[in-house]
C-alpha cells in the first residue's frame, strides 16, 4: 500500500498510524489517494487528460446514447497522441460503462443507465461539472441508505483500536483552524473510519459517494465559516462514536443519519440564500 499523499492535510501521526495499521483494506489509502482526483490538479498524463476531456464530454451529453465517437485518426489528430495511448483511453472509458468498441463500427456510447457512478473517476468528472440539486439528492439518497447501516455494523464490531482511530478523528473534526479543504479532508476521515469499523468492504466501497457529497457540499457551505456551526457539527459527530462506543447500533444509526440530513439541510439553505440574492 502506498504512503498517504503528503499533500493531504491529515498530518496527526496518531491518525497516520491508525490509517497505516489496515493495509489489508481500501478503506483508508485508496480513498484518500481519491481526495487528490476531486481538485482541479487531476489529469497528470496524456491518458489521464483525455480520458477526463472526453468523460466530461459524455456527462454533458456531447455524445448522446447511441452514438458513435468520432474516428480514431480524429482523436489521435486532437489530442496528438498515438494509436495506443487513445485505445488504451478507450479501455479506461469502457471499463467505466461509457463506451463499447465494435470492430468495423466504432465506439459506440452506451446508455447513461451503464455509466459506473460509483467510480472516483466519473464523480470527479461531474463535480467538475458543477453537482445540480437533483444529483446532490441522488447522493445524499445513496448516503442515507448505506451509512445508517455501517454507523450500526460498526457498533457491534467495534475494537479499542477502533474507537481510539474514530476519537482521534473527532479531535481532529473540532480543530479551529481548519480551511475549507482540510474540514472537508478531516470529515472525510471520520466517515472512512466508520466504513472501516463496520468491517464489510462493500460498505467501504462507497467512499467515492461520500467524498464527493462532502466536497461538493462543503464548497457551498462549511461549518468553519461559522464556529457556532462548526461546534454543532463536532457535536453531532461525536454523538455517534458515543453510540458506536456504547454498542447502541440504533442509536449510531439514527445520529449519523442527523449527520447526513443536517449536511443536506445546510447546502438547500445556502442555496436558497443565493438564488434570493
Amino acid at each position: 500500500m502506498a504512503d498517504i499523499p503528503a499533500h493531504l492535510p491529515v498530518r496527526n501521526a496518531a491518525t497516520r498510524g491508525a490509517l497505516r495499521s489496515q493495509r489489508d483494506s481500501c478503506a483508508t489509502d485508496c480513498p484518500l489517494s481519491r481526495f487528490s482526483r476531486l481538485t482541479p490538479q487531476r489529469a497528470n498524463s496524456h491518458h489521464d487528460h483525455i480520458a477526463a476531456v472526453l468523460g466530461i464530454e459524455l456527462l454533458q451529453g456531447l455524445y448522446p446514447p447511441g452514438s458513435l465517437l468520432p474516428a480514431e485518426a480524429l482523436l489521435m489528430k486532437r489530442f496528438q497522441v498515438s494509436r495506443t495511448v487513445l485505445r488504451e483511453v478507450m479501455k479506461t472509458l469502457a471499463a467505466k460503462g461509457f463506451v463499447a468498441a465494435r470492430t468495423h463500427v466504432g465506439t459506440r456510447v452506451r446508455a447513461a443507465a451503464c455509466w459506473n457512478y460509483f467510480d472516483a473517476d466519473v464523480l470527479a468528472w461531474r463535480l467538475q461539472l458543477g453537482l445540480d440539486d437533483a444529483f446532490m439528492q441522488t447522493l445524499t439518497e445513496v448516503r442515507r441508505a448505506l451509512e445508517p447501516v455501517a454507523a450500526a455494523l460498526a457498533a457491534r464490531r467495534r475494537r479499542p483500536e477502533d474507537i481510539a482511530s474514530l476519537r482521534e478523528c473527532l479531535r481532529q473534526i473540532g480543530r479551529r483552524d481548519h480551511t475549507r479543504q482540510s474540514f472537508t479532508a478531516a470529515d472525510l476521515d471520520f466517515h472512512l473510519a466508520i466504513g472501516s469499523t463496520s468491517g464489510n468492504p462493500l460498505i467501504r466501497s462507497i467512499a467515492s459517494v461520500i467524498e464527493t457529497a462532502l466536497t461538493a457540499s462543503f464548497a457551498y457551505s462549511s461549518p468553519v465559516d461559522d464556529p457556532l456551526d462548526h461546534q454543532k457539527v463536532a457535536d453531532g459527530h461525536a454523538a455517534v462514536v458515543d453510540a458506536i462506543e456504547a454498542g447502541d447500533e440504533l442509536r449510531a444509526a439514527a445520529d449519523i443519519l442527523h449527520v447526513i440530513d443536517s449536511g443536506a439541510a445546510r447546502i438547500t439553505t445556502t442555496r436558497g440564500k443565493r438564488t434570493a440574492t
